[in-house]
């Protein structure tokens, strides 16, 4: 199957909407009692945070085709190979890591400041569950 920049685009923002979703799901099911902690650390602060992190991130690959390229290929990778080739494009692109690292930063501060955490394991299971027959 040839992938053409549009599949890849709609194949990664399904990613994004169903770990959107996924972790949204997660964090109320490891979280009971929300509405006890604070309005961040519940599944709709998590869902807004992740929604606002990945537009960020979707308009800034859009404008940055080489880091898109590199972040797209790995999609296609083992998660072994995937994080050496992005870790040996970020190295050799260092202001594009900065820039990516700056636009998931509120995702980073609600993940150290929430009690609960969501795993990327978690998410990739809820995501089999959604779209399993």
């Amino acid at each position: 199957m040839t992938r053409t920049p549009g599949t890849a685009r709609r194949g990664l923002f399904g990613m994004f909407a169903a770990s959107a979703l996924g972790a949204a799901f997660a964090a109320t099911i490891a979280v009971p009692t929300a509405a006890a902690q604070p309005a961040p650390c519940t599944a709709a602060g998590l869902a807004n945070t992740l929604s606002g992190v990945t537009a960020g991130a979707g308009q800034y690959l859009d404008a940055h085709p080489d880091a898109n390229d590199a972040i797209t290929g790995a999609g296609s990778e083992t998660p072994e190979q995937a994080q050496v080739s992005l870790r040996a494009y970020f190295a050799s692109h260092p202001q594009e890591y900065s820039d990516l690292r700056g636009i998931a930063q509120p995702l980073i501060d609600l993940r150290n400041s929430c009690p609960q955490n969501v795993s990327g394991a978690q998410l990739a299971a809820l995501l089999q569950a959604f779209t399993s027959p």
